[in-house]
């Protein structure tokens, strides 16, 4: 059964919701990362825990760029949210982050935000769309969602080395 999301534009009062949700969401997927992913890359990324440093990220994205951020409603409740940025330069649009509550996933609610960034990123005269997200267990569901959505992946090799070895 579909949740059908009103989108809003993001308003300050929607950060604290937004923030929490996004932390649930991405709770199963860390400690899937966590192991597959060498431990030394891992305590770079995430030296204070995964939770304070995604939590530090998603509030500068929210708070530096509030016209970018779209808000799925669903009883008037946040139950999702989509940044997306535009690079005019490839003629590019980037869902740069998606978010959905986990009792909203699985319920049409993140589709309707890719729609909207879709939407958005045409308006803008963009001719393309792209989104990164890990290659680990814990992604395999954004994945298969962005598969779904007709995303195509583009093969990308991101190498690490460990300088105090």
């Amino acid at each position: 059964m579909d949740a059908t999301p009103q989108i809003v534009a993001y308003q300050p009062s929607h950060r604290d919701a937004l923030l929490d949700l996004s932390i649930r969401a991405w709770e199963p997927v860390f400690p899937l990362l966590e192991t597959d992913v060498p431990g030394f890359v891992y305590e770079s990324f995430y030296p204070r825990g995964w939770r304070e440093r995604q939590y530090d990220d998603l509030a500068q994205t929210l708070d530096g760029e509030p016209q970018q951020i779209d808000v799925a409603l669903v009883a008037e409740e946040p139950a999702g949210w989509v940044c997306t940025r535009l690079h005019p330069e490839d003629r590019m649009g980037e869902v740069y982050v998606l978010a959905v509550d986990p009792r909203f996933q699985r319920q049409g609610v993140g589709n309707a935000l890719l729609e909207y960034s879709f939407e958005r990123i045409r308006r803008a005269g963009m001719n393309m769309v792209m989104v990164e997200t890990g290659d680990d267990r814990g992604h395999a569901p954004a994945r298969s969602a962005y598969e779904s959505a007709g995303f195509e992946r583009w093969p990308v090799a991101r190498y690490f080395k460990d300088l105090n070895q």
